[in-house]
């Protein structure tokens, strides 16, 4: 069978954010179905060599180093304004891999390249949502904003979501076929570039996140789970309230488990009165922490899907989410976990504790739902939307034409 040559440029792959994730799982997919695929990506590693390459049969990476002008935007995540010296590399790479379909994931250093190289030699851009830049940004105005009148803060803040959304979508304009996480995305993607889009939504490991790996007995508590960034954009000052607002129910032996790291650590770590933070987890520790919780509490308002969510629910634990962005999507409510708007989640929280029969109905269907879902259902549904096959001939004269031959 033929298959397209696809060059991925991720905005992250190292670090810990759902793109990340989605982007190792990626690879690891082109890994096990044999696909031609070249992975460009960033690292910001001290020891890392400056620019690495390897290659196991067609599937090749090359890792390039930020340097150390890079400028921080989130704890672990950088930008790099001196990248392009790299830019011939990177052109070599691509001369020598000729691939059919440039993959980019967001506005980065990285998908700025992948665009510009896809442009400069007419191989076909595809561009996958991963998250929503322009909320983010908004809500990171909330140190001065706040410092204004209510309605001038809100116009603030609308103004400078409605020019960052504006200006994104330029970007993703020049892709000819586009990808996001949940059919609403989707709809505002294709409004407003006049683009194909189609869903790419995540998949989970239900060998690694599963009901056994839990280790806790019968010890009284109900814990509840936070599993992501600690960032003011993920809305986790609500866990504050949501404890407070337990005592206030009189629900007692509530524990938090807060597993990440992120700019809003030191406030939670003085606000919360009876919480544990593990710091940022993988693999079977990571499973562990998950399968050990009661319930996972996911108060984000701008994620564009909630990877963590999903683990939650391959692992048994039932999730309560607000009712914007991907999560809802994912959720199904009053059977997996509950779909709430902030004033709602201690009440949904209250339900669970205080109810171990419907608890143990919904960590069935939560681990249920998870085992329906792969991520080679979701990969081969973005290759086969790439709409573009390759044969060895028909690869070597097609790049011939796009300027691509070594």
């Amino acid at each position: 069978m033929s298959m397209p040559r696809i060059a991925y440029f991720p905005d992250s792959f190292h670090e810990v954010n759902g793109v990340a994730h989605t982007s190792r799982n990626f690879v690891a997919y082109a890994e096990r179905q044999g696909l031609p695929f070249l992975c460009v990506r960033a690292s910001a590693g001290a020891h890392t060599q400056r620019c690495a390459t390897a290659q196991a049969g067609e599937l090749r990476t090359l890792d390039l180093r930020r340097s150390a002008l890079a400028v921080r935007m989130e704890k672990d995540l950088r930008f790099d304004p001196l990248f392009w010296r790299y830019g011939q590399e990177m052109s070599r790479q691509l001369r020598t891999f000729r691939p059919d379909v440039i993959h980019i994931t967001g506005p980065s250093e990285l998908g700025i390249f992948g665009a510009y190289f896809a442009w400069k030699h007419g191989v076909k851009l595809a561009a996958s949502w991963h998250t929503n830049l322009h909320e983010y940004a908004a809500r990171r105005l909330a140190w001065f904003s706040r410092r204004l009148p209510l309605e001038s803060a809100a116009r603030l803040e609308s103004s400078v979501e409605a020019g960052a959304l504006a200006t994104i979508v330029r970007f993703y304009k020049q892709a000819k076929v586009l990808y996001a996480p949940n059919a609403e995305l989707c709809a505002m993607l294709e409004q407003r570039t006049g683009r194909p889009c189609n869903l790419m939504q995540r998949g989970v490991d239900t060998g690694l996140f599963r009901p056994s790996r839990r280790t806790r007995g019968d010890d009284g508590a109900f814990v509840l789970g936070y599993v992501g960034r600690l960032s003011i954009e993920k809305n986790v000052e609500l866990l504050v309230r949501v404890e407070r607002e337990l005592a206030v129910m009189g629900v007692s032996g509530v524990r938090l488990l807060i597993v990440g790291h992120g700019d809003e650590e030191a406030m939670l770590r003085r606000e919360l009165r009876h919480a544990d933070f593990t710091g940022v987890l993988r693999g079977e520790a990571l499973a562990t922490a998950y399968a050990n919780m009661d319930a996972l509490v996911f108060p984000s308002h701008t994620d564009t899907f909630g990877n963590v969510v999903l683990e939650a629910l391959a692992s048994g634990v039932p999730a309560v989410v607000t009712p914007d962005g991907g999560p809802k999507y994912i959720v199904r409510d009053g059977e997996t976990g509950f779909v709430v708007p902030d004033e709602g989640f201690a009440g949904a929280i209250a339900t669970l504790a205080a109810d171990c029969v419907r608890l143990k109905r919904m960590r069935a269907a939560a681990r249920a739902y998870a085992l329906g879902c792969s991520w080679d259902a979701v990969f081969d549904q973005v290759v086969a939307a790439y709409g573009v096959e390759r044969g060895p001939a028909m690869g070597t004269a097609g790049n011939a034409r796009n300027g691509l031959t070594a």
